[in-house]
């Protein structure tokens, strides 16, 4: 008799502080530790997402947050892929140096990974991130014109065959405040985050595809005082490689009834 592979799923909330997975990549040891110790491990972007690090586990599942939570709610199924063809969006709100330094990190992983990746689209409007948080110390956020974001996305995908979609907004470069010079220090809640997830959610929601985000901001100045776990944020311009890598072998989501969400609350 075949007995059923043994599964693990690991959650870390996104934008709360977590002493562990609370920031680039911080969560990767953890991940590898039980990847060894099951023969399936489901988690999500920013647990294994590290900048421009990451670490291949054969047995990882990368799924984004809205999809795992419609898979732990039975609503999706999540079906194994040899590779995913990645769309890349970015906002229209990117500086040209700047999407520069993002095409040329996503045509690195395409020359020194061979990763698959489709032509990029760029949004008709920019996106305008608005960064917030809660009485709680929270991050959460807002953009502006959603609608443009989906326009890109399903371009992508009916246009380019896309398979998986990254998406890299411009985030605000709120180089003095209080919560960047904590989170930096290692003793605050990663500024960011929370408004990443909104963005994600909205296409994984609207399209049931693969998608995790990376977000465009210009380098900061170096600070002898960083922490180690904020270190893979120092090492580029950009923290689009890790995403781009996930997305390559993310799983497909297979709705159940054919029917996105059904028996599962509406849209």
């Amino acid at each position: 008799m075949n007995k059923r592979p043994y599964t693990v799923v690991l959650i870390v909330p996104t934008g709360v502080g977590a002493a562990i997975g609370g920031y680039a990549g911080d969560a990767l040891p953890v991940a590898r530790a039980i990847a060894q110790i099951c023969d399936r491990l489901i988690t999500h972007p920013n647990v294994l997402n590290g900048a421009q690090l990451y670490w291949n586990l054969p047995n990882a599942f990368y799924v984004e947050g809205y999809g795992l939570d419609k898979f732990a709610a039975g609503c999706y199924g999540l079906r194994p892929v040899h590779q995913n063809r990645v769309g890349l969006i970015l906002d229209g709100g990117i500086e040209p140096d700047l999407r520069l330094r993002h095409l040329q990190a996503a045509d690195a992983t395409r020359a020194t990974l061979g990763l698959s990746l489709t032509d990029y689209v760029v949004t008709d409007a920019p996106l305008q991130v608005e960064l917030r948080s809660s009485t709680t110390g929270a991050s959460w956020g807002t953009i502006a014109n959603p609608d443009s974001l989906l326009r890109a996305a399903e371009l992508l995908i009916s246009q380019a065959q896309a398979e998986a979609i990254a998406v890299v907004a411009r985030f605000p470069d709120d180089t003095e405040s209080e919560a960047l010079q904590n989170y930096r220090q290692g003793r605050g809640v990663d500024p960011i985050a929370g408004a990443e997830a909104v963005i994600s959610h909205l296409v994984v929601r609207e399209f049931q595809i693969p998608c995790a985000h990376a977000p465009a901001l210009l380098p900061l100045p170096p600070d002898p005082q960083l922490s180690p776990r904020c270190a893979a944020e120092e090492l580029g311009y950009t923290f689009l490689p890790c995403v781009l890598v996930g997305l390559s072998r993310a799983p497909q989501f297979v709705v159940k009834g054919g029917t996105p969400n059904q028996g599962c609350g509406q849209k």
